[in-house]
């Protein structure tokens, strides 16, 4: 692919991503309210248990399914499986806008758990166009894209929430639709004849991807970080709503408000700020001092008292951002041109895992610090455990990094 095409390539899988992202932060706003309306249970304790279970649901699906799709992907090429999972989306948010039961919701968290491959695609879509010289900074353009999505979508939930909490719901299958018309006119294949390869289940299944990581030992090392600080992100991702509505009594507005400042630091950060800090820092100290910074966030959540500290704290808390595409570019290096989707794959399946586990984890330390026999108040206890990953997770990675310069010298 040529270098224009390459730049017009960057560009429409961004704006994939940024319809797509948009759809998914639109319902977040209102996921609490619709639960309780469903369940017919005013407390957000309990509430959040579902919320929980609905992200279980959602990621299980997307831990047996994204391998498949991504190595579908490998074969047929990245633009039908994107395409695939758009419409997977859409149909997914309209079960959920008209669902009569709680039953209908995980109905509708199964479809795009099955569907849900179009991060993962994308990810390949953008190795498959990337050159060392600008792998951080594409991969950088997938954060950005989540980072408007979170402005846009979450802003416009909050405000379409206050006519009801299913109308978020038909808005985002709106957007995805359109989406998948965008994509059939607008975007190209990336994934050349030459270097795609034959379907094989043992890829496809999700433990036989995350065994080809076997190969690559320093990736085997550095997923173990990217593990942890995945499932520490959860208190944040999984919480925040409850967690805001809990212990400040926020609204569907001002969540929605709170997380378009959280997607527009986000997007300044990773659209702008990486490729001024990785030059500077070097690929290892962004991903450590990234980390740590995640961290920080995460202690200082846990114990704010007032509405504006979490406004502040959120400051801290998404320059944590510089971590992730350095690391995912120093994973997807060690890879070749016709194992991208693999790998990208892989990399899906272990973010499933953490979302597996960090959802019910985090919501259920929220209940157990929240509901009425609680042994004592904490609503923060979520934040405070996502802290102490995040400090494990640091301290992986400089013992890793450490020993890589350690057999460099030797």
């Amino acid at each position: 692919m040529k270098k224009n095409k390459k730049s017009a390539a960057v560009g429409f899988i961004f704006i994939t991503l940024l319809i797509d992202i948009t759809g998914w932060g639109i319902v977040i706003p209102v996921v609490p309210k619709l639960i309780q309306e469903l369940i017919h249970d005013a407390d957000l304790s309990v509430a959040s248990q579902y919320g929980g279970w609905l992200s279980f649901v959602y990621a299980f699906m997307q831990f047996l399914f994204a391998p498949v799709l991504g190595n579908l992907s490998d074969k047929y090429g990245r633009r039908p499986v994107i395409l695939f999972a758009l419409l997977g989306f859409a149909l997914n948010f309209f079960i959920q806008a008209w669902a009569p039961t709680i039953f209908w919701l995980f109905v509708g968290r199964i479809l795009s758990g099955v569907t849900g491959a179009s991060i993962t695609t994308a990810s390949a879509y953008i190795a498959d166009i990337s050159d060392d010289t600008n792998r951080s900074k594409n991969f950088g353009m997938i954060g950005a894209a989540f980072g408007l999505g979170f402005i846009l979508g979450p802003v416009l939930g909050g405000l379409l929430g206050q006519f009801g909490p299913r109308v978020p719901f038909i808005a985002a299958g709106i957007l995805c639709l359109l989406n998948f018309l965008y994509g059939i006119f607008v975007l190209p294949e990336s994934l050349n004849q030459e270097h795609r390869r034959e379907f094989r289940w043992k890829r496809a299944n999700p433990v036989g991807s995350l065994l080809n990581i076997k190969k690559y030992p320093t990736i085997m090392y550095l997923m173990v970080a990217w593990f942890l600080v995945y499932v520490a992100a959860h208190a944040v991702q999984t919480n925040w709503s409850f967690f805001t509505m809990y212990r400040f009594k926020w609204d569907e507005k001002m969540v929605g408000i709170s997380l378009g400042v959280m997607g527009a630091i986000t997007a300044f950060v990773q659209g702008f700020l990486i490729r001024k800090v990785h030059p500077r820092f070097g690929t290892e100290r962004s991903i450590l001092y990234g980390i740590i910074l995640y961290g920080i966030g995460m202690i200082l959540f846990a114990f704010a008292s007032e509405q504006w500290m979490m406004f502040a704290i959120l400051l801290v808390y998404c320059l944590g951002g510089i971590a992730g595409p350095a690391l995912q570019s120093v994973i997807s290096s060690k890879v070749a041109p016709n194992e991208q989707g693999d790998i990208q794959g892989a990399l899906t399946s272990v973010v499933s895992i953490t979302s597996i586990i960090g959802p019910p984890l985090m919501t259920n330390v929220f209940y157990y610090f929240t509901h009425d026999e609680a042994p004592f108040r904490f609503a923060g206890a979520p934040f405070f455990l996502g802290f102490l990953l995040m400090a494990a997770s640091a301290y992986f990675v400089y013992v890793v990094f450490h020993k890589n310069r350690q057999s460099k010298m030797s």
